[in-house]
């Protein structure tokens, strides 16, 4: 009896902020959404101004130095480096910063190629990590704004001017930009389709004040809100906003001020990225969970970022609390469906090159193996294993 009445705890409790997760908590969101959506519409009747963050003129634009780490990625750099070339913003206000992380491709020798006077290059003899190369290249900056990008990373020509507009206000720290993703078939069934679910939050949290992260790729910080980052601190683009939020600054997130990424080939690809954002999440959790957020922003946190990174263990608990509660009908259903999930995924996984182009037919192959990856990097965490060094998944 004691067994089965820990059991029917476990399952619901897990089932519940599993269910939270993914459906209770965007239905949330998009209540206070539109709630808060309809009393700006209210107040712009009675007012008529416009509600839009203005654009400024060259003249009002601050000076900016963009940083971009790199390596090896000779695949991608000449594209980049185009794409520097051609944004639009004046030049004697823009400072670009190439950092190559001891690349052995053919990267050092095309930074070489860089003689523009608005840029400059680093070429580290060795390879240190992310941190360690923001670090190197922020301590390099001359200006106050600070832009953060990939290699692989193309902007809108523009994209600073979208990100720099919103530090007129005093109280804003951060400014993120938003991520378009291409890549093949496999791709557009998977990160795809997960990628339109997760902009969607990130939009509607934005405008409840309760944006949490950046997106590593695209996002601008003020100096005064970087600290020099450690080498456990792998997800510069959570770990950077939340020093902000940290500071007593408001962070934003822009959907037009926009950039392009080549997503990872596979969900292989995608599996090890993630596995090695949840050791940088973990080591996160325990420093910015006793950072003042406000109540939606820390029910965000909550909800976006603390049960995402513990759901494996909820499903997990799901399907083994489940498994001793077979007894009884509604339970034996709820059982079914769970390895009918689970067969789905596996199917997904076998046949992840047949049925590429079937909409939806990869998407619990994926749920999965993102979820399994959260798990490897929990022990990962646990196990205290560096993962300092960059992976190249694209």
């Amino acid at each position: 009896m004691i067994v089965e009445t820990s059991a029917v705890v476990m399952f619901w409790g897990c089932l519940f902020l599993a269910a939270h997760t993914y459906v209770l908590y965007p239905c949330v969101l998009f209540v206070a959404y539109a709630v808060v959506q309809a009393a700006h519409d209210l107040r712009y009747l009675g007012r008529r101004r416009d509600r839009r963050r203005a654009d400024l003129a060259d003249d009002q634009l601050p000076g900016v130095t963009l940083l971009v780490p790199a390596y090896n990625e000779d695949a991608h750099l000449e594209r980049k480096l185009e794409n520097v070339r051609a944004l639009d913003y004046p030049r004697d206000r823009l400072q670009v910063i190439f950092v190559s992380d001891g690349s052995t491709d053919r990267t050092n020798e095309m930074l070489g190629t860089v003689t523009e006077a608005w840029a400059e290059t680093l070429l580290l003899p060795e390879r240190g990590g992310k941190a360690h190369v923001l670090n190197a290249a922020v301590a390099r900056a001359r200006h106050e704004i600070l832009i953060f990008s990939d290699a692989s990373t193309l902007f809108a020509p523009d994209a600073i001017r979208r990100l720099v507009r919103h530090f007129v206000d005093p109280t804003v720290g951060v400014a993120c930009g938003t991520l378009t993703f291409t890549g093949n078939a496999e791709h557009g069934q998977t990160e795809g389709v997960y990628w339109g679910y997760e902009i969607m939050l990130r939009l509607m949290e934005a405008r409840l004040g309760a944006t949490l992260t950046a997106s590593g790729a695209i996002y601008a910080a003020r100096r005064a809100c970087y600290r020099p980052l450690t080498a456990a601190d792998v997800i510069d683009d959570f770990v950077v906003p939340m020093h902000a939020r940290q500071l007593g600054y408001r962070i934003v997130f822009d959907p037009e001020a926009q950039a392009l990424e080549f997503a990872a080939a596979s969900v292989e690809g995608e599996f090890r990225r993630r596995a090695r954002i949840a050791v940088g999440s973990f080591r996160a959790l325990g420093r910015f969970s006793r950072v003042p957020m406000g109540v939606f922003a820390s029910f965000s946190f909550f909800s976006h970022k603390v049960l995402r990174w513990v759901l494996p263990f909820l499903m997990l608990g799901v399907f083994a609390s489940n498994a001793l509660l077979l007894g009884r009908p509604f339970y034996r259903a709820v059982f079914a469906a769970q390895l009918a999930f689970y067969g789905w995924a596996t199917l997904g996984f076998l046949l992840r090159e047949r049925i590429q182009k079937i909409p939806y037919a990869l998407l619990a192959y994926f749920l999965v193996a993102i979820n399994v990856a959260y798990l490897v990097g929990f022990f990962r965490f646990v196990g205290g294993r560096s993962e300092t060094a960059w992976q190249r998944v694209r």
